[in-house]
């Protein structure tokens, strides 16, 4: 399958590749006769349309000096191209490689954190002054993704959470949306979609879940994602969860706005964010051969939805 990518890449774009390997399903790893790195982005995850709008986006942002990755015209001057895969027509998307690395665990501090947070906040100030240009037509809002259709694909013997999911929905929806709070964002701001050069600049990968929704979303990701992958035992994860916040919080507000009403609202994203991903893995795992770890961490979600047990971070 790799050699059928590289051809295909080859006819498309004139960077004359090397060499393609999978990073995952969707994402290939690129390398080019003089050793220069691209990934192409290979999915039908969303429409053509979509993700035209999304390149459009992520292209608008570098053009502004933000820290993303440049995508790559084809031939054919298209940023969004078809290829075909066995007898199968795919979408894909080549993007120049971002400057580096994933930071290890332990090297995620206040400091960081708070940079993270300034970058966010320049990426929402972005977003506006994009929308201001740019008609939005083919992004959804965040409810209108499948990926929030809580009901569809938590069991309904999960009465309790199914319960909570459509309690926390309707309290999200309910917050009034306005111009300073609700927007194009990210989606996905984990750890893993954030890489740092040596002179600590930042630069966001993967925009894939390119969505409007409350800004506030874009923060509470990093933060539930460090709660879970960043701490390394040093200390309380409570304070930790509390200093981390701050840090961001400080940081985006040097950068945006971030009014009163919305703080008050972070334990209800930290639910929401809990609940989506809960729901991702009724979505993505295999129910007829779910693994001994696919069952602990189901259940460690359960309980923790279920007790009311989210980790105070304000």
């Amino acid at each position: 399958m790799d050699q059928k990518i590289l051809e295909q890449l080859n006819k498309l774009y004139s960077v004359n590749l090397l060499k393609v390997e999978s990073v995952t399903d969707e994402m290939f790893r690129c390398t080019t006769l003089d050793n220069s790195l691209y990934f192409a982005r290979i999915t039908n995850y969303k429409s053509m349309e979509e993700q035209l709008e999304e390149v459009c986006f992520t292209d608008f942002l570098f053009n502004e000096g933000f820290g993303v990755s440049p995508t790559i015209s084809s031939v054919n001057g298209k940023k969004v191209e078809l290829i075909k895969l066995d007898n199968r027509e795919i979408l894909t998307v080549l993007y120049k490689s971002a400057p580096g690395i994933h930071l290890p665990r332990n090297q995620w501090n206040t400091q960081i954190f708070k940079e993270l947070g300034r970058q966010i906040g320049t990426l929402h100030r972005l977003s506006k002054k994009y929308e201001d240009i740019h008609p939005v037509k083919y992004t959804n809002d965040w409810y209108d993704n499948e990926e929030y259709d809580f009901l569809k694909f938590i069991p309904k013997q999960e009465g309790t959470i199914r319960e909570i999911a459509k309690e926390v929905l309707h309290a999200v929806k309910r917050i009034p949306k306005n111009d300073a709070n609700y927007g194009l964002i990210h989606g996905d701001l984990w750890l893993e979609n954030i890489l740092m050069d040596k002179d600590m600049k930042l630069t966001m990968i993967d925009f894939q879940d390119f969505e409007k929704h409350f800004y506030l979303y874009d923060l509470i990701v990093p933060i539930y994602s460090a709660l879970e992958y960043s701490f390394v035992g040093s200390g309380n994860i409570v304070d930790y969860g509390q200093r981390i916040t701050k840090a961001i919080m400080d940081g985006y507000k040097e950068r945006n706005e971030l009014s009163t009403d919305m703080l008050k609202e972070i334990p209800l994203f930290i639910k929401l964010k809990e609940i989506f991903d809960y729901n991702l893995m009724h979505m993505y795992f295999d129910k007829e051969n779910v693994t001994e770890d696919q069952v602990r961490i189901l259940n460690l979600y359960r309980m923790r939805i279920e007790q009311n047990q989210s980790i105070p971070i304000i």
